[in-house]
């Protein structure tokens, strides 16, 4: 990227009202897309305790409503203009993706599977991901780190055939769909925080959902009985604000200065977390063989991160630095 593409890509930013993403170096986006996946680690308990409550179908559209909500008062708190148009094709991907397709897809797959499970089905997300970015932004990580991103799939490949017995449950068809909906918002999403703060990039993408949300709403609570507990409020709160809120707001930040690919694997370490809470909040057994896998799993990661640094430095060497 030339000095003057540089100043016309942040002429163009202050224009829509964005302000480039800080650069932090790397150690900053791996700290923020690491605070992301603690954030979605527990996403999957949180549904388990709002399904006490709400039905799947009221659960998914009360939540989006609830985070439309908060994002929308962000965005009027800090004035912040509507997207260039160009930018509304990638919203509506992370609009699809993150905010409606994820979400609706697990929530019913959890009605017939455990947390644990599902997380460990969903531990494919990162190879998922780091392959839709390639092949859509075109970015090339060294074999290192496609090697070590297939080990780590593979860990979690066979350990979920060791926890389900050799068999797939009829909720995995769910979290299959789940996997390449979502693998699809976080690309398009982390492509879109280089250009925007990751904060307006879920915010928007909120927002353009909210008629479907709250059309969902309408429809589903008539018909899907509402009995609040304390768990049912508090995994909705945290699913709402936590998870789809703040949680994509900083893996969004994360993603932007580090890489797509390689924050992505960062998400292999998410099972194993997930594992630890559903034990924790929700009494579910976890397998003798999850410490092994947790290590293997952490071994990849390391992998990942430091072959990805140098596409990472050549990334942020040719990024705007906000002024």
């Amino acid at each position: 990227m030339t000095a003057q593409s540089s100043t016309t890509d942040q002429s163009t930013i202050a224009a829509e009202g964005g302000r480039p993403t800080v650069r932090r170096g790397p150690g900053g986006g791996v700290v923020l897309a690491g605070l992301g996946v603690l954030a979605f680690s527990l996403t999957f308990p949180s549904t388990v305790w709002g399904l006490e409550s709400f039905g799947p179908w009221s659960l998914v559209a009360v939540r989006s409503v609830l985070a439309a909500l908060i994002a929308g008062c962000a965005l009027l708190v800090g004035r912040v203009p509507v997207p260039a148009r160009r930018h509304w094709a990638g919203l509506a991907v992370v609009a699809g993706g993150v905010v409606v397709g994820f979400p609706l897809l697990t929530t019913l797959a959890l009605q017939t599977s455990t947390s644990s499970h599902a997380a460990v089905v969903v531990g494919l997300l990162p190879l998922t991901t780091a392959l839709y970015s390639t092949l859509r932004t075109g970015s090339r990580p060294p074999r290192a780190f496609w090697i070590a991103a297939l080990a780590g799939a593979a860990v979690v490949i066979a350990f979920t055939v060791q926890q389900s017995g050799g068999k797939l449950s009829g909720g995995d068809l769910y979290l299959f769909g789940a996997l390449l909906v979502c693998a699809a918002g976080y690309a398009e999403g982390g492509k879109l925080a280089g250009v925007m703060p990751g904060w307006q990039v879920i915010g928007w993408a909120l927002v353009m959902a909210l008629p479907l949300a709250v059309a969902g709403a309408a429809v589903a609570l008539p018909f899907e009985p509402v009995h609040l507990t304390a768990h049912g409020v508090i995994g909705l709160a945290w699913v709402a604000a936590g998870s789809t809120f703040l949680g994509l707001y900083v893996w969004y930040r994360g993603m932007a200065e580090i890489g797509v690919p390689r924050a992505s694997q960062l998400q292999l370490g998410q099972p194993l977390l997930t594992l630890v809470w559903s034990f924790l909040a929700l009494g579910e057994e976890v397998s003798a063989a999850a410490p092994v896998a947790a290590v293997a799993v952490l071994v990849c990661i390391a992998v990942t991160q430091r072959a990805g640094r140098p596409a990472a430095r050549r990334a942020e060497a040719t990024a705007p630095v906000e002024s």
